[in-house]
C-alpha cells in the first residue's frame, strides 16, 4: 500500500497521478461553495454512474458474445484491504504510542520544560495568527495537496541543490541557537554536554 502512495506521489503512472491529483484539487475546491455533504453525495453519484454503465456495458459485450464476460473492476475488487489480528494490533499500539508521544511533547512546551523551544513554538504561534487572516484551512489544505505531489518529486530532480541550501540555513540557525545559549550561561561559552566535561567559567 505505501508503495502504491509514493508511486503516485512520484508520478510512476503520470495518468493516474494526474486523475488523483485533479480530482483531490476539484473536490476541495468544491467545498467553497458546497457543502461536505453535498460534495460527497455529488461525488458517490458520479462514480455510481460510471461504475454501472461501464459494467452494464461490458455484459452487453458478453451477451452479443463480443466480450469474455470477464467483471470490468475485477482487480479492484480482489484488492487486499483486510488487517489481520496482529496487524490491526500492531496498528493501534503504533497509534496509541505516536499519540502519548505528541502530548508528551506539547506538554513539555506549554509548560516551558525547555526555555529556548517554547519560545521558538511561542514565535510559530505568533504567526500562524498572521496566516490565519491571510487564509482558511482549506485553503491550506489544497496548499498542502498540491505540495505532496509536487515537492517530492522536485527534492528529487534537485537533491544537491536544496540540501546544499538548507545545509546554509541550519548553519545560520545553529549559530543563533549557539548565540541564545551563550546568553543563557552569562555570556560563557556553551557547556560541555560529555560527562564530566567543563563546566563554563563565571565572567
Amino acid at each position: 500500500m505505501a508503495s502504491k502512495v509514493m508511486d503516485l506521489i512520484y508520478w510512476k503512472d503520470t495518468e493516474r497521478t494526474g486523475m488523483v491529483l485533479t480530482g483531490l484539487v476539484v473536490g476541495l475546491l468544491s467545498l467553497f461553495q458546497l457543502s461536505i455533504i453535498t460534495v460527497l453525495s455529488a461525488v458517490s453519484l458520479a462514480v455510481m454512474c460510471f461504475t454501472i454503465s461501464v459494467r452494464i456495458y461490458y455484459q452487453v459485450l458478453f451477451v452479443l458474445k463480443l466480450g469474455d464476460g470477464e467483471h470490468p473492476f475485477k482487480s479492484y475488487l480482489d484488492l487486499d484491504i483486510s488487517f489481520s489480528g496482529e496487524e490491526a494490533d500492531h496498528c493501534v499500539r503504533k497509534a496509541i504510542a505516536m499519540f502519548l508521544l505528541a502530548v508528551d511533547a506539547l506538554k513539555g512546551l506549554f509548560f516551558v520544560k525547555n526555555l529556548f523551544e517554547s519560545l521558538k513554538l511561542l514565535v510559530l504561534m505568533y504567526l500562524v495568527t498572521y496566516l490565519g487572516d491571510l487564509c482558511n484551512g482549506l485553503t491550506l489544505l489544497i496548499i498542502s495537496v498540491i505540495a505532496l505531489f509536487s515537492l517530492p518529486l522536485f527534492y528529487r530532480q534537485h537533491q544537491e541543490q536544496v540540501d546544499s541550501f538548507f545545509g546554509k540555513i541550519q548553519a545560520k540557525v545553529d549559530n543563533i541557537k549557539d548565540i541564545f545559549q551563550r546568553l543563557v550561561h552569562g555570556g560563557g561559552p556553551p557547556p560541555d554536554p560529555t560527562p564530566g566535561g567543563a563546566k563554563p567559567k563565571n565572567q
